[in-house]
């Protein structure tokens, strides 16, 4: 089976209480890769986890580096992440671009995967920022330039429209979502399910490699527990990622 990087699905939170004239500050890191991590471990995939305070310095910078990565998964990564290295932002030293590294990977025979976000596709506030990079390249959907969230607290419902390899013997409805990145598909995509009209599972060849984006959270708050504990949660991502490296 594959190796597999995992970027982003990480955050800090702070939270300032205030009791009449006092106040303080509380303060927790989180992750959100669980669910997805175990799925594909429990397909027999090596995953390594990358949070997002780690990936601005240890995403790789070189080919050589990341080349040793069957897959790579880029969930709730904003592209400045990658795009100002510490040194870049604080020093003014220059670093190899890694969108156009992610790009190259992928033409170059690697597969890559887009997970929706607050920080993936454009996200809030479009600060997610992956249309005017080498990455959009690789894509079968194109990114917004504005806010990109459809937030569905009513929940809606994901529908597979085409058979593809990748999603064999997924039941025709998925469980209902709480929001999602509004994309517009690619001529050349293969769009196999759709919500509210918009794409939800795409997938694309691009040079020797492929790519698939799926535009909703692989975990809460868009991807509530229904979702998460579905019985074809594995078999979900173990055939995107199996179809995308065969």
């Amino acid at each position: 089976m594959g190796k597999i990087l995992l970027a982003g699905e990480s955050w800090m939170s702070q939270t300032v209480h205030v009791k009449g004239f006092d106040s303080f500050y509380t303060s927790v890191y989180e992750t959100g890769e669980k669910w997805l991590k175990a799925a594909l471990e429990n397909g027999g995939h090596e995953v390594d986890f990358l949070p997002n305070h780690l990936a601005n310095a240890e995403f790789p910078f070189t080919m050589e580096e990341l080349s040793q990565y069957d897959c790579v998964i880029l969930s709730d990564i904003g592209a400045n992440t990658l795009l100002l290295p510490g040194v870049t932002f604080l020093k003014s030293e220059k670093r190899p671009n890694r969108a156009k590294l992610i790009r190259d990977y992928v033409l170059e025979g690697g597969a890559l995967i887009m997970v929706g976000g607050y920080l993936t596709f454009s996200g809030v506030d479009a600060k997610g920022k992956w249309h005017d990079t080498a990455v959009q390249e690789v894509l079968p959907v194109e990114v917004l330039t504005v806010d990109d969230r459809m937030e569905h607290c009513e929940g809606v419902t994901p529908r597979m429209t085409a058979k593809h390899d990748a999603l064999a013997d997924l039941p025709e409805l998925f469980p209902d979502i709480l929001g999602y990145n509004k994309t517009i598909a690619k001529e050349d995509a293969f769009v196999a399910a759709e919500v509210e009209g918009d794409p939800f599972i795409a997938f694309g060849n691009y040079g020797k490699g492929k790519s698939a984006v799926v535009t909703t959270d692989c975990a809460p708050h868009w991807a509530p527990q229904e979702f998460c504990e579905w019985k074809y949660y594995d078999k979900l991502w173990q055939g995107i990622v199996g179809w995308l490296t065969e």
